[in-house]
């Protein structure tokens, strides 16, 4: 029998199609034939904005100052060609229509808007001694601004306050030793990685409490991260998983581990209170000076060299990522490594880096096993945003289904944007009714399966 696609999903994919041949259509009206050059044009001046923000970030003194002018000058230099000549409105129709056309092909593929687990979704039993380990001081204070600990108490959890320089594994395994049958965390991501280290090997459950800044897992778990006690449920009424978990040599990561520019910067003492500052001034001797960073990597079997900036994710990120501000991951199950690193050594490769992923500069793979080096005996790592020193060369690698996660069953689903690039000919397929390659029409969204468990 021939599976059926769901029709939300091929509402999105003939809306993909449709703005896609929309935003070739218009400029053709517009401009004829011309309008290739009027592409060039653009294309040319996002060139220059690479150029520009290479000279600010590698560069000080006169060519940083004019770096800032070009990388300000040259759209501004375009989009007002593009009035002069009648062009600006179809330019800008044309763009908006391709974002549309992006949007909706990704969610028209996306089989799951959230992570999900290696062996489906069940409810979960309610915990007989759940454990919670709270940082008072992460997000600003919102461990107390939404009355974290009370509720959690109210909910028959044991609430531990993590006070100083604690440490951190120790109180997860004391906790478990103690008979301890779910660890949860609120706070940071860097903090919530100790403990799933420590659920993973006594095989309990892990609940994420997003109380930190940026709480990224908590954002692949499908968790809304604006209303942290709304995760409490998980403690009460949950639906329970398999992730894996990324290991840096026997450092644990849920997100992440940054070799390279990144990691040196963050283990500056300045960067907590003033991180452009000291990015500002650190970044020219880490991309041009001759002490610059030179990481050599090997994934599984591909050897990549010259690189100066390194990310190792624990599954790949759907989309361009930094160090600092990564994407999305769709999945958190698929055994694989993700592996982003930048090469950036002159000028015109900065302007080739208009290109995206064919210009070279940028490198992007997936592996099961990461092998990081860079000429020394050991070599800094960011690791979910922690700063830590290991020996080098670094071996990263993933432990495929190692973490059992609960999230609420009533959990928000996110956005549903996925992150993989758009596959034309799936979506034209899904347009036509037809299931896309690869991907099962009947597995709906990571929502749905958790509602049906």
């Amino acid at each position: 029998m021939t599976p059926t696609v769901p029709e939300g999903r091929t509402g999105r994919a003939r809306l993909a199609v449709l703005a896609l041949l929309g935003s070739i259509v218009v400029p053709l009206v517009a401009a004829g034939l011309a309008s290739v050059l009027w592409l060039l044009a653009g294309m040319a001046g996002l060139a220059l904005v690479a150029v520009g923000v290479w000279w600010t970030l590698a560069h000080t003194g006169a060519l940083r100052a004019l770096g800032v002018i070009l990388s300000v000058a040259a759209p501004v230099a375009v989009l007002v060609l593009y009035a002069v000549h009648g062009m600006l409105w179809p330019a800008l129709l044309s763009l908006a229509l391709w974002m549309l056309a992006v949007t909706a092909a990704r969610t028209a593929l996306s089989a799951a808007p959230t992570a999900t687990g290696r062996t489906g979704q069940a409810v979960a039993e309610g915990p007989h001694a759940p454990w919670i380990l709270m940082n008072p001081r992460s997000g600003g204070g919102k461990v107390g601004r939404f009355r974290l600990m009370q509720q959690a108490r109210a909910a028959g959890c044991r609430v531990v306050l993590l006070e100083g320089r604690q440490d951190v594994t120790g109180l997860a395994r004391q906790a478990v030793a103690e008979g301890a049958d779910l660890l949860a965390v609120a706070g940071g991501d860097g903090t919530q990685a100790l403990v799933a280290e420590v659920a993973a090997h006594h095989d309990v459950p892990f609940v994420v409490i997003p109380a930190g800044t940026r709480n990224h897992f908590a954002l692949d778990l499908g968790l809304d991260r604006d209303d942290p006690a709304a995760a409490l449920e998980a403690l009460t009424d949950a639906v329970e998983f398999r992730i894996d978990l990324g290991y840096a040599a026997d450092r644990v990561f849920v997100n992440n581990a940054s070799f390279g520019t990144y990691a040196s910067i963050v283990t500056d003492p300045a960067y907590r209170d003033a991180k452009a500052r000291t990015a500002l001034h650190a970044l020219p001797g880490l991309l041009a000076g001759e002490e610059a960073p030179r990481l050599r990597a090997r994934a599984d079997a591909t050897q990549v060299d010259g690189l100066q900036a390194l990310l190792v994710s624990n599954n790949p990120y759907g989309r361009a990522v930094d160090a600092a501000r990564p994407g999305r991951r769709e999945r958190l199950d698929s055994g694989l490594l993700g592996v982003v690193g930048v090469r950036v050594d002159s000028t015109a490769q900065a302007a080739r880096l208009a290109r995206g992923p064919r210009s070279g500069g940028l490198v992007r793979l997936s592996a099961v096993e990461v092998v990081v080096e860079a000429g020394t005996d050991r070599l800094p790592v960011g690791i979910d945003g922690e700063h830590v020193v290991l020996p080098s060369p670094v071996v990263c690698r993933v432990e495929p289904g190692a973490l059992r996660v609960r999230v609420p069953r009533r959990r928000a689903s996110g956005s549903r944007v996925s992150g993989t690039a758009a596959d034309w000919p799936g979506v034209a397929r899904l347009a036509l009714g037809r299931p896309a390659p690869g991907r099962t029409a009947a597995a709906g969204s990571g929502a749905d399966r958790a509602q049906t468990g």
